[in-house]
């Protein structure tokens, strides 16, 4: 499993146009998983994810965590993070994991964030092209992965 977190002042989801959800301060998460992932790696990285320090403390020190300034999340299913161009320019998928198993473990990440970290958490739609609107705060990037 992988994901993405972008420390973000906004950020906003589109399907056909139409805007699904925006969240303020917090966290865009591009969420991809392989071969292999279980829920096990679900937990360890939404773990991570909601203790996590990269918001400014009054200092301008990293050293908050997404809860401590009351931010939202923004989850968005990537399975493109698993592309392999190692062999040709046109990147490869047989790494990432497959729709009906990824779609469930997507669905249990984010309620891990939402029920056992408390964490308000929206998403796009799993599996459908989505246009990513955000304003990268810092720029601040991390990428976790287990």
């Amino acid at each position: 499993m992988k994901v993405v977190v972008q420390r973000v002042t906004s950020a906003s989801v589109s399907v056909n146009k139409t805007v699904l959800s925006s969240i303020k301060d917090g966290y865009l998460l591009l969420v991809g998983f392989q071969q292999g992932d279980t829920v096990n790696e679900a937990q360890y990285i939404a773990s991570k994810i909601a203790k996590l320090r990269i918001f400014s403390d009054k200092e301008g020190k990293l050293n908050l965590s997404i809860k401590q300034i009351n931010g939202q999340i923004l989850s968005i299913s990537q399975f493109t993070l698993y592309g392999d161009t190692t062999k040709s320019n046109r990147p490869g998928f047989s790494n990432a994991l497959n729709y009906k198993e990824a779609d469930l473990l997507y669905q249990e990440f984010n309620r891990i964030l939402k029920e056992e970290y408390n964490i308000i958490v929206h998403s796009g739609v799993f599996g459908e092209h989505m246009e990513i609107a955000l304003v990268n705060d810092g720029p601040v990037t991390i990428i976790i992965e287990k």
